[in-house]
């Protein structure tokens, strides 16, 4: 994975550059996300690692598929990662694409397990503790896990905040086992 990583980094930070200078993110993180996912189908993922075909049989065949979602920048960045043989990397390039595009609009998704169903003020108010607290726009996204018995799990990056029960619990065996 973290080859995969490694190889998609260059053409995401590329693109991004790119498409904040002509003012275009949100048209290019849409463009990378169609073009994601079509090199995620299972048929045209078989036929993009085809080494029968030439690189720019691929882009063109992808091109095609793509037509009139995609504009001639796109168009010539699908080329350049043909030419190199990276077109199976264009689904981690929107990824890492998107995470740039977060950073640079100081936004983030937050991943919220709950016990319980929140309703939309609960939702609102964690929302905004949370904006506060990581000095950025939070989308929340929340799931219900009943495993936890009450509280909350919340996942932003690389931030946890157990503020589950079962969290609780788990904390305190420990501390009486210690």
């Amino acid at each position: 994975m973290a080859t995969i990583n490694t190889l998609a980094r260059p053409y995401a930070k590329a693109a991004f550059e790119f498409a904040e200078s002509a003012n275009k993110l949100d048209a290019w993180s849409g463009m990378l996300a169609v073009a994601g996912a079509v090199v995620s189908d299972a048929a045209f993922a078989y036929r993009v690692r085809n080494p029968a075909l030439t690189g720019e049989r691929k882009a063109e065949d992808l091109l095609m598929v793509c037509e009139g979602v995609v504009d001639a920048e796109f168009g010539n960045f699908i080329r350049t990662l043909a030419e190199h043989d990276r077109l199976p990397l264009i689904p981690v390039i929107a990824e890492l694409y998107e995470q740039n595009k977060a950073e640079h609009d100081r936004s983030i998704d937050v991943q919220v397990e709950s016990a319980f169903e929140l309703n939309d003020d609960q939702q609102k108010t964690l929302a905004t503790a949370l904006s506060k607290r990581l000095d950025r726009t939070v989308t929340p996204h929340v799931t219900i896990n009943p495993a936890l018995i009450g509280g909350v799990l919340i996942r932003a990056g690389d931030l946890v905040i157990d503020g589950s029960v079962r969290g609780k619990l788990a904390k305190l065996a420990e501390a009486l086992k210690s």
